[in-house]
């Protein structure tokens, strides 16, 4: 196929990249009376059903929902004996689109999105998604878990989404409620996708940090983010049981097994079927004490294992103490001062003081 070239009014080729990017601080012009003087033909109404727990702040907020519908000219009820909220289009009404900017706004506010940011749903660069959770999950613990996962320890995760997305994002029930630029919806469905087929919402995060700061640069804008994008693979840790037993599959083949030989085929080939009875049956009861004497020999090895010794550990070698030499005649002058030695008597130099004394005196 030829390369596609455009051309300008005046028939001159232009680069398709320049088409692509949008001037700064370019704004679409807002759709005023004077674009549908003769308002619309047909009156179209939307109803949608609320919870019973929400009925309480609808009630107290009402009167400034009715107040920001009627700047559009649009008539709202509320009805809370069924438990519902209808928008309609009045003659005056101009603009053919904002009656489904009615139907978001009700819907926002049934799914317990405060009225504050509700009414930003009016805006024309803001739009909504609610975000169906409940059936993508089997399990309903498993559904919890992983939608606690999306909102994060303390709100962290949901207020990184919110705040790389430019959307607010309200978890509630079985439903995700987004509110946005389009380009920030199909982030966050993405990551609540993602989330809720057991994929952390880090993940996802970490590239939208990555684009964020490539959106920035001028010259990588208009190219490929693959590269720069990071990849990461699949681990299942969870393996499935296998059987103990595994059936191997054998070859096929076209031709029958083969036919098992019978007990006369066997004998032939032996040659017991030419014996005589009485040789047979010698032949059997030998046979029958071999495996008796087998048998009896196994036994006698099991019972003479309780006999059989443990194997000893080496004995330690104990050093020898040092030998100390020992003075002989020393030990002999302590033999004679004690033969000299009376039991319980006074020592000799004792006497010999006190005798002393006694001629002083």
């Amino acid at each position: 196929m030829l390369p596609r070239t455009v051309l300008d009014i005046d028939g001159s080729p232009v680069d398709e990249t320049e088409l692509l990017t949008v001037p700064e601080g370019w704004k679409e012009e807002p759709f005023t009376q004077k674009d549908n003087a003769y308002g619309l033909l047909e009156e179209s109404s939307f109803a949608t059903l609320f919870p019973k727990y929400r009925e309480a702040y609808l009630k107290e907020c009402w009167p400034l929902v009715q107040n920001a519908l009627k700047e559009h000219y649009i008539a709202a009820t509320l009805d809370l004996i069924e438990g519902s909220m209808t928008v309609s289009t009045t003659k005056k009404t101009f603009d053919p689109y904002v009656i489904i900017k009615a139907r978001d706004f009700i819907k926002l506010l049934a799914r317990s999105v405060p009225f504050e940011q509700a009414v930003r749903i009016f805006q024309d660069d803001v739009a909504c998604d609610i975000i169906k959770i409940g059936s993508l999950v089997r399990n309903r613990e498993r559904f919890v878990k992983r939608r606690l996962r999306l909102i994060g320890p303390k709100g962290s995760t949901l207020k990184a989404l919110e705040l790389l997305t430019n959307c607010y994002i309200m978890v509630q029930g079985n439903t995700v409620s987004a509110l946005g630029p389009h380009s920030g919806l199909k982030e966050v469905r993405k990551v609540v996708t993602d989330t809720m087929k057991n994929i952390h919402p880090i993940y996802n995060i970490k590239t939208l940090m990555i684009k964020r700061e490539l959106a920035r640069d001028t010259e990588l804008r208009t190219q490929n983010w693959e590269r720069f994008l990071p990849k990461f693979k699949h681990k299942n840790l969870s393996k499935r049981k296998q059987p103990q037993k595994r059936r191997v599959k054998k070859e096929y083949t076209p031709f029958p097994p083969p036919q098992p030989e019978s007990k006369i085929d066997q004998e032939l080939a032996t040659g017991e079927y030419f014996l005589k009875e009485k040789d047979k049956k010698k032949k059997k009861l030998h046979e029958i004490k071999v495996k008796e004497a087998e048998a009896a020999a196994r036994r006698k090895e099991e019972r003479n294992k309780a006999f059989i010794p443990p194997k000893e550990k080496p004995a330690i070698k104990v050093k020898k103490a040092a030998e100390t030499k020992i003075n002989i005649q020393a030990l002999k002058e302590k033999v004679k001062t004690a033969k000299k030695k009376k039991l319980g008597a006074p020592a000799v130099e004792e006497i010999a003081q006190k005798i002393a004394q006694k001629k002083k005196k």
